[in-house]
């Protein structure tokens, strides 16, 4: 079985956006699909095999003041209104509908990842989670800390699957992925410090003490499971996809410049995923 992870990043994950359309225009379609924040959007779109939708959703919606800014946070309480991105733009009814159909009938697994607020524990969600206009799975995943308000699913409230599980190499070796191609929205060798996390862990501490915990160790867990992907990929069961840079684009920074940018270089580098999986050299 061959799986797929996408890490997620905010609007760094358009990288994985270009990746996933690569993967659709070379007709890859892989047995197990992970997405965590970010990237649960990106599996999504790609299991609807909806070609370019997360470019426009990150080139085009994302600069509307309904979608993100302080406006947004004002009226809503999240400086990314998830409600309006899986809700107004994503139901059947709406400007760009998620092919839910297509999710529902995809033939593998699908984990949505996200992090529970109690327990600190990472929720593995299916496709048995979700229903048309039902996503708020992939509203849970992505619910950062302070830029978009938690969400309660069936009474229990959750944050950005990112906190829990960063890179969940684990889980998909679990659930018996043979080989697997890691989408990371960062330089590979970039090793995280933590200063960042830490900060929105002592903020969050008084309420959310679970939460804390695990955002003061997600560096040192993104570190550690970026290195087992480096050993599984010198055994030739893992494939590490990464940008050289950002073109200057963070979780949240809006540049449509570099935003495309960005993508056309993840577009460019999932060329190596057809190379992997027909066992052809892959320059690294």
């Amino acid at each position: 079985m061959i799986g797929v992870i996408d890490v997620g990043g905010g609007l760094r994950d358009i990288y994985g956006a270009g990746v996933f359309d690569r993967c659709l225009d070379d007709g890859i379609l892989f047995d197990c699909c992970i997405g965590v924040s970010a990237g649960s959007a990106n599996v999504a779109s790609y299991l609807g095999a909806q070609h370019g939708r997360n470019r426009t959703f990150n080139t085009e919606y994302a600069f509307r003041k309904e979608y993100m800014g302080f406006e947004a946070l004002l009226k809503t309480g999240s400086f990314i209104d998830l409600d309006y991105v899986y809700g107004t733009l994503s139901r059947a009814a709406g400007e760009n509908p998620l092919a839910y159909h297509r999710i529902r009938n995809y033939p593998g697994i699908l984990n949505v990842i996200a992090t529970e607020a109690e327990t600190g524990l990472p929720r593995y969600f299916t496709k048995a989670d979700m229903s048309q206009d039902n996503y708020l799975a992939l509203s849970a995943s992505s619910s950062i800390p302070f830029v978009s308000k938690p969400v309660m699913i069936n009474g229990v409230t959750y944050f950005d699957g990112g906190i829990s599980d960063p890179v969940p190499i684990e889980r998909a070796l679990a659930l018996g992925c043979e080989r697997i191609v890691l989408i990371l929205t960062k330089p590979a060798d970039l090793t995280l410090d933590g200063r960042a996390e830490r900060r929105v862990a002592n903020a969050c501490e008084r309420r959310y003490p679970a939460v804390a915990a695990q955002l003061r160790k997600r560096a040192e867990k993104y570190n550690a499971c970026v290195l087992r992907a480096f050993e599984l990929q010198a055994l030739g069961k893992c494939l590490i996809v990464a940008p050289d840079d950002t073109c200057g684009v963070g979780t949240i920074s809006r540049s449509k410049d570099s935003l495309e940018a960005l993508y056309q270089k993840g577009y460019k580098d999932g060329a190596a995923i057809k190379a992997y999986l027909q066992n052809e050299p892959v320059a690294q």
